[in-house]
């Protein structure tokens, strides 16, 4: 790219300027002029919008392509509504909306914004590396159906995101290093939200990512400042100011010129002499003048990022760059007051009555905003419709297994009943593809790589698992980080939305290790990825780990989690058809997510009972699909027992000692307390939906709830019929032993079942 001439360069300061009143202005109008009749505070980040205007104008004005994809920063929402108005792509009835009911969102949304927006960002951290998952999702959909196209992936983060450890989970992991694409822009401005940080360590921050395979470009000091280091006393000043701690530097910013010559020399004279030369206002420019806020610097930065490893731009820049509150210590959510609005329009060249002026027709910038925006538009996304995924396998469940092992057994099956449709599943997992039962699948499929690599063992006869890596593999591979899993299922499952081309991406991690991966997890949900979250194994069945890893809370996570339906099968073949019915879910914009509790407990598949009419058998698989099947069914039940998961055998043995007493029970086997809960919901006129369910399977009875999991996420059984109930589960932290006394201990065995029956009796 050609260097801007001045002439050119004065127009994009003209843009600058405007996208900075802009952004102000529409966090001003939704804090101080709009209507708010409740009096809780709005909010909006003016300063910290300040701080990325330089570097988005420059970004989006001079060097983006249509193929390009840009996370933007949370807190620099306004900035990126403020471009897209320039653009043509927002309408002005929305600036007005900033946080109002169907305006423009809090933070950058793909799934609620009304303009374009490439990444949901947010949540600290996540939007950040979510452009590492999206370029690898980019270049898997590449390799496998031939589609995806190119660009950058870029990632515009403050420099308080880096103390966020999903940050460093995700550049640290083996593969980032190889992926050219990735370009991080940070916005270096030494300030959190309450303070200015004392020491950034930029240096040590530097050493890091250069340690990683990064390449790292250090944009610190604008021309006038480098200008200044170039006159006499100007080596001087530069190690004056290099060695100033931060918030001295910051204390700088709210100097005027005679306040700069007291303090800034510290006693040096050969500073002194180079001030003296300096008038007012060059000197108050300067000190403000770092690299993220210059647009040459900017360029020049930007056409030093390789292709061939991930880059990142160590920006330097001033929290409220341009605004009167400009690096103050707590400016972090401070609002321009409306006389400060009237003096900055004044001093931009906007009129505060007339706040969204775009430019007049004819002009230069109205022209470069004309042709930025013809020149980023893409091609609208034609969405496939994915293939179609088989209601049943038709497999025979036979002897004992668990559900842990139908997982890997049902991807196999796939293969042969329905090829297109499995050459569009990717499995992800952390480290642990052996001991979650995918080994028959990876051997399969082999594992995804950038580039092909050597198997060094496969002329290895005790090597069970074979590790042959390739950019046709359809298993990638991890270090052990629950958050990159979900991160990069997220966008996995977003492909069909980007590129028109569905993938049906299944996550594999210990379930334990859910609730860390919970929060990335539900925000890749929001931001519209569509994916199958496995945990297994799961719950004090878990029995001789012990507590640590015996999970309690996963089944009303699940429960609760929106955008996503949540299945914890008994037997092999429940897991069979909720995985086949949660994969026909993925890839369309209707689209839901699913999350699957599996065991590795064996259980004797003959206690399924699995009707072999075919009618009889397509009747169980709908009720399985839609939440529970009658297990055990009886003329006149003075009883049910509502069971769920690796418990069910116990249900089952209860069921028979209280029949040996004369107590007859139904046993229904749960498989989605979620559904279940939607369709009590339904029918209390509370949502949506179906409620059939509900009159199959349960029968106005009082009720034992069990699962291996928290109680109170099947309690909610009673209110179907307003029953009297029982609910047992899991409700303190266990202890390693065996399953019979771990079992024993919690109360899921079926003497406490039995227990409980009998008190309801």
């Amino acid at each position: 790219m050609t260097r801007q001439s001045p002439a050119a360069l004065a127009v994009l300061t003209e843009i600058e300027r405007r996208v900075l009143w802009l952004s102000t202005a529409v966090i001003h109008h939704a804090n101080l002029v709009r209507p708010n009749a409740s009096g809780i505070k709005v909010g909006g980040h003016q300063a910290s919008s300040a701080s990325m205007v330089s570097i988005m104008t420059s970004l989006w004005f001079r060097h983006l392509r249509p193929q390009d994809r840009v996370s933007v920063k949370p807190h620099a929402s306004p900035v990126l509504h403020a471009i897209n108005y320039l653009l043509g792509e927002l309408d002005e009835a929305y600036l007005p909306m900033l946080r109002a009911f169907g305006g423009l969102q809090s933070y950058p949304s793909r799934s609620k914004d009304p303009d374009p927006v490439d990444y949901s960002t947010g949540s600290v951290g996540i939007g950040a590396t979510a452009p590492i998952w999206g370029a690898i999702a980019r270049r898997y959909v590449a390799n496998s159906l031939g589609t995806g196209g190119s660009g950058r992936q870029y990632s515009l983060l403050g420099d308080a995101e880096l103390d966020e450890g999903a940050v460093w989970e995700a550049v640290l992991d083996p593969s980032v290093a190889e992926l050219g694409e990735i370009v991080w822009i940070v916005d270096l401005n030494r300030q959190s939200l309450d303070r200015v940080v004392p020491q950034i360590a930029a240096d040590r921050l530097r050493d890091m990512f250069a340690g990683a395979g990064w390449q790292v470009i250090t944009l610190k000091y604008g021309r006038l400042l480098e200008e200044l280091f170039a006159r006499p006393g100007g080596a001087a000043l530069r190690h004056r100011i290099d060695g100033m701690p931060n918030p001295e530097y910051q204390r700088l910013l709210r100097c005027d010129a005679a306040q700069l010559r007291e303090r800034l020399p510290a006693g040096d004279p050969d500073v002194a002499g180079l001030l003296s030369d300096v008038d007012d206002a060059t000197l108050l420019a300067a000190v403000r003048n770092l690299g993220g806020h210059d647009l040459a610097a900017l360029d020049g930065a930007f056409e030093q990022i390789e292709d061939t490893r991930p880059t990142v731009v160590f920006a330097y820049t001033v929290k409220g760059n341009g605004l009167p509150t400009q690096g103050h210590p707590q400016n972090h959510s401070s609002l321009l007051t409306a006389e400060q609005m009237l003096e900055l329009a004044q001093r931009l060249g906007t009129d505060m009555s007339n706040p969204w002026q775009a430019f007049a027709e004819g002009t230069d910038a109205a022209r470069l905003c004309r042709d930025t925006a013809d020149r980023l538009r893409r091609d609208k996304v034609t969405t496939i419709e994915p293939p179609s995924i088989p209601l049943d396998l038709d497999r025979a469940h036979h002897g004992t297994s668990t559900t842990q092992a139908a997982l890997g057994r049902t991807l196999l099956d796939l293969t042969r009943r329905a090829p297109e449709a499995a050459r569009r599943v990717v499995t992800v997992s952390p480290d642990v593809s052996s001991s979650t039962n995918l080994g028959g699948w990876v051997n399969k499929v082999g594992v995804w790589s950038p580039r092909e690599r050597v198997d060094w063992f496969a002329d290895d006869a005790d090597t069970i698992l074979h590790w042959r890596e390739s950019p046709g593999g359809q298993h990638i591979e991890l270090g052990i980080a629950e958050t990159n899993l979900v991160g990069l299922i997220g966008e996995l499952g977003a492909t069909w939305s980007r590129w028109g081309q569905p993938l049906l991406p299944i996550g594999v991690l210990y379930d334990p290790f859910v609730s860390r991966a919970l929060e990335p997890w539900s925000f890749g949900i929001y931001a519209g990825g569509q994916s199958i979250l496995v945990g297994t194994p799961s719950g004090v069945t878990l029995a001789p780990e012990g507590g640590a890893h015996q999970s309690i809370t996963t089944p009303s996570i699940g429960l609760e989690q929106p955008g996503c339906v949540t299945y914890e099968p008994a037997f092999a073949v429940d897991v069979e058809w909720t995985l086949l019915a949660s994969l026909a879910k993925l890839g369309r914009p209707d689209g839901t997510s699913a999350y699957l509790r599996l065991s590795t407990r064996p259980v004797d598949q003959t206690l399924a009972d699995v009707p072999t009419d075919p009618a009889a058998r397509e009747r169980r698989r709908r009720q399985v699909v839609a939440g529970a099947y009658a297990l055990r069914r009886k003329d006149n039940p003075a009883i049910t027992i509502a069971a769920m998961g690796a418990v069910v055998p116990e249900a089952l043995h209860a069921a028979e000692r209280l029949a040996q007493v004369g107590i007859e029970a139904d046993v229904v086997c749960v498989t989605s307390p979620g559904l279940l809960f939607q369709a009590q919901q339904a029918r209390q006129g509370l949502a949506d939906g179906p409620s059939w369910i509900l009159d199959q399977v349960l029968r106005p009875t009082p009720l034992v709830t069990v699962l291996d999991g928290h109680p109170h996420t099947l309690a909610f059984l009673a209110t179907v019929h307003r029953v009297a109930t029982v609910s047992l589960g899991v409700s303190r932290f266990g202890q390693a032993g065996s399953l019979e006394d771990v079992y024993r201990y919690h109360g899921l065995d079926a003497d406490s079942i039995v227990r409980a029956a009998l008190d309801l009796s």
